[in-house]
């Protein structure tokens, strides 16, 4: 059961309105300026309400999706099911089928889902639970739009002088208050109701004892210091207050906070920080630990810091003359070589046309942070959004070569969770920096993985130009896996929209894979050739193919009992086009029993149902259950619906 909306913090006041409001709702909105407090608010409330929803609370945040071109809306319903318990190789491929399969995952137990920072109607309406379970959004819109769909509209206020005099008291404490009540009045006044610039003030006073409410109470009376506290919609309150906060800090903090501005992400750890700022990471955990206790940054259970959006928007423009360009390279930099381990630890020796792996190796003994192939899977999961935001930047800076290397390791990532919007998006921005950095290799190569997500999402006519672009490009280097590899993926294009071609193109991928005395390749483009001669008709002939490809997966130096298995499953299933059941049944239980003990259960589910119908045995229909029902494949009630009906 998923636990997910974070906790709240203790300094809590007042919003005693909008927690009732909250009770009653079955999708509530609240909305207000930045730092008003919206996310502590509904925070505060799931802590009182949660144990009300057995199936759980998710949470998404909408931040931290931003500017995929509508695929915020598709990720943040995918997130939402993975914490239900769905698989990524079960999640349908169109938005109306994600939130359909999300109303029917959450129809059987109350679920509690809050969005944060919601920017469109459409990111709440996608993600409105099943009947008894509650949705609620936070956003700076009013999102009046949900109003006929039902919502509950809750824009929140700054606090009142009371209520801001409260919680001046809970983070500085009582006693201090009651010693200066003038002083600690003008600071409420000054901070205009606003949670998050109160919470900054505390952290001077707390940081510095010997800083005394009237001490701050003068800076905050400075009027060209508070000339944005009468700007439109109180933003320049918040400006002022972060800008005494700034003021406060080390001359080498100072520097590190407005280095952080310039980072194009939203989440940074120390090492990040220590390349930054070109310190070690010792000297860079003290300097957060100084903006930690100023409160001009976040620590995050993840063990990552973060700005609130108006204090990055703060330091970005104390910046100023800082180099851009140079803050860029180094996030740019660093994010590549994590990358790089990352992806040799996921996919192994695959083909690789950058470099950074191999300048991993040259260091010799240099270990990488990841401890297996899951443990890299996990840390490129949760990064994948900063890796997006540097790969973006880098791009818009005109860094070519880190840009297509980051965009090539990141494919360890796409091919086994399929990002199809980042995929899309990275992939795009390589083959742009590829082609600027005259280096038609690795243009091939990111032209080639770009076609996947465009079949993903139905551009079949973008993929194959890409494809034939991409052909185009490896022809014109001595590049001879390269080229092969081309064709192998031209070949799964052909094999959806062009059948009849495909067994000629699998033909000269084969060809090259074994005049670059590539055994696995060999291997992999027999396997596909023999799909595509069964596709078209010629079962014999694919027979003998498949065959071959078995014995050369099981050959030392391959070795590949998962893909050894998958050619021994396509044998079966030609064997059943050409009428000989029971040699089928045998090939099949071969391939059911590897990929079950090699962890495939994705593949191995859809053989244990052809193996039921032609064996009538019901432990691998069983079986099939089994794995539909722990990923949460809609093909489980399918099954299941079978079963009932054999018993």
């Amino acid at each position: 059961m998923p636990r997910q909306v974070p906790r709240s913090v203790p300094q809590f006041v007042d919003r005693v309105d909008v927690l009732a409001a909250l009770d009653g709702c079955g999708i509530g909105v609240v909305s207000g300026l930045p730092g008003i407090g919206k996310s502590e608010a509904v925070r505060h409330w799931v802590e009182e309400v949660r144990e009300r929803f057995p199936g759980g609370d998710v949470y998404v945040d909408f931040a931290a999706l931003r500017g995929q071109v509508g695929a915020d809306v598709s990720a943040g319903v995918s997130s939402c099911l993975r914490a239900l318990g769905v698989q990524d190789e079960y999640l349908p491929g169109s938005l109306g089928e994600l939130s359909a399969m999300f109303r029917t995952r959450t129809a059987k137990a109350p679920v509690l889902v809050v969005l944060d920072d919601v920017t469109d109607p459409a990111q709440v309406r996608a993600l409105i639970p099943g009947t008894g379970s509650v949705v609620v959004a936070t956003s700076q819109r009013l999102l009046a739009e949900l109003l006929q769909d039902g919502a509950q509209l809750m824009p929140l206020d700054p606090l009142g002088f009371e209520h801001g005099r409260q919680l001046l008291e809970k983070l500085c404490g009582a006693a201090r208050v009651a010693a200066e009540p003038e002083a600690a009045r003008r600071i409420v006044e000054w901070c205009a109701g606003l949670p998050v610039a109160l919470h900054v003030a505390a952290g001077r006073l707390a940081t510095y004892r010997r800083l005394t409410l009237s001490g701050l109470a003068g800076e905050l009376a400075d009027e060209k210091r508070r000339l944005d506290a009468l700007s439109v919609r109180g933003e320049g309150v918040v400006t002022v207050v972060f800008g005494v906060a700034y003021e406060g800090l080390p001359d080498d903090a100072r520097r590190l906070y407005r280095l952080l501005g310039l980072y194009p992400g939203r989440r940074w750890d120390v090492e990040l920080a220590a390349a930054l700022a070109e310190v070690d990471v010792v000297r860079a955990q003290e300097l957060l630990d100084v903006l930690d206790e100023a409160s001009l940054v976040e620590y995050g259970e993840d063990e990552r810091y973060a700005f609130h959006d108006l204090v990055r928007l703060h330091a970005l423009r104390m910046a100023g003359r800082e180099d851009a360009a140079g803050i860029v390279a180094r996030a740019a930099v660093h994010v590549l070589r994590l990358a790089a381990h990352a992806d040799l630890a996921v996919m192994g020796g695959r083909m690789r046309i950058g470099r950074a792996v191999e300048r991993l190796e040259r260091l010799g003994g240099v270990p990488g942070p990841f401890a297996d192939k899951a443990a890299a899977l996990a840390w490129l999961d949760a990064e994948r959004g900063e890796l997006l935001a540097v790969l973006r930047a880098a791009a818009a800076h005109e860094m070519h070569r880190v840009t297509w290397e980051l965009a090539e390791a990141l494919t360890a990532l796409y091919l086994n969770h399929r990002y199809v919007g980042d995929w899309l998006a990275s992939g795009e921005l390589g083959v742009v920096a590829a082609a600027a950095d005259g280096n038609p290799a690795a243009e091939a190569r990111l032209r080639t993985l770009l076609s996947r997500p465009l079949m993903d999402l139905g551009e079949r006519e973008r993929a194959r130009e890409e494809l034939d672009a991409a052909i185009v490009c490896a022809d014109r280097t001595d590049h001879t896996l390269l080229r092969a590899s081309v064709r192998e993926f031209y070949g799964r294009w052909c094999d959806r929209y062009a059948p009849a071609r495909a067994v000629g193109v699998y033909r000269e991928a084969l060809a090259l894979y074994e005049q670059a005395g590539d055994p696995r390749g060999t291997a992999i483009g027999l396997l596909f050739l023999g799909c595509a001669q069964d596709a078209a008709g010629e079962g014999e002939q694919a027979l003998v193919t498949l065959r071959d490809a078995c014995a050369r997966f099981a050959a030392p130096g391959v070795e590949d009992r998962r893909m050894g298995a998958r050619a021994r499953a396509a044998e079966g299933n030609v064997l059943i086009h050409l009428g000989r059941t029971e040699e089928a049944a045998v090939a099949l239980e071969d391939a059911v029993a590897a990929l079950q003990e090699v962890g495939a259960v994705h593949y191995e589910a859809g053989h244990r149902e052809t193996l039921y119908e032609l064996t009538g045995v019901r432990d691998h229909l069983s079986r099939a259950l089994e794995i539909y029902e722990a990923g949460g494949s809609p093909r489980a009630a399918v099954v299941r619906s079978v079963l009932g009906e054999d018993a």
